[in-house]
């Protein structure tokens, strides 16, 4: 359970303000795994069941991998349960043009119920993920990793969930996924977790905010 409890960052943010970051960062990684943990048993009929089903509908694999930016900008692996054909453009949803031909019979359903984010339960156990925080970036987003990374954003464990998430999520630009980014930067404590957290869950109940 290696959790880098490095936090110090530019004056410009209010992260050198926590009296107990360790404390709070040591916590944060003990419910990431215990969580992650608990979650992969309880939903391991779930994903047993999506993983044969994508592979019974579909050609490929069962598991989207893709190259994301991480903390410290360090380049790791995601994992996502795969909703779109085998060669579909490697862009985001809401980039890609004509995004219904390039999707599997039940992608769209796997993406509105958000079950494609389950195998991320592994990124959190592997220590590169946490469960609220800034979404990874894609590579090639290169304004957005640069800005993250001035601004001290990247110093941050990437999230399944963030403010910007459950505040438009595919629906909003990425200069404003990047003023959300750096709020919840600037408010980053317990409090703010569990208030994204639960937003999340009622953003996924209600199926808001998802570009299919």
């Amino acid at each position: 359970m290696e959790y880098n409890n490095d936090i110090s960052i530019s004056n410009k943010t209010n992260y050198n303000s926590l009296r107990n970051s360790r404390y709070y960062l040591l916590t944060k990684r003990t419910f990431d795994y215990l969580g992650a943990l608990i979650l992969l048993i309880l939903s391991s009929p779930i994903m047993l069941f999506i993983s044969v089903t994508i592979k019974m509908t579909s050609k490929g694999p069962i598991l989207f991998k893709q190259e994301r930016i991480g903390k410290d900008s360090k380049v790791f692996i995601i994992y996502k349960f795969r909703t779109m054909v085998v060669g579909c453009p490697n862009v985001p949803t809401d980039e890609m043009k004509d995004a219904d031909k390039y999707r599997t019979k039940i992608g769209s359903i796997i993406r509105k119920l958000s079950l494609d984010e389950l195998p991320q339960l592994f990124n959190i156990l592997k220590g590169e993920m946490s469960f609220i925080g800034p979404r990874p970036m894609i590579k090639d987003h290169g304004y957005l990793i640069k800005e993250r990374k001035k601004k001290g954003i990247d110093k941050l464990y990437p999230g399944i969930s963030g403010w910007a998430q459950v505040n438009g999520r595919d629906g909003i630009k990425d200069k404003d996924k990047l003023k959300f980014d750096e709020k919840y930067l600037q408010n980053f404590s317990m409090a703010m977790d569990i208030k994204v957290f639960i937003k999340t869950i009622f953003k996924v109940l209600k199926k808001e905010d998802i570009l299919l």
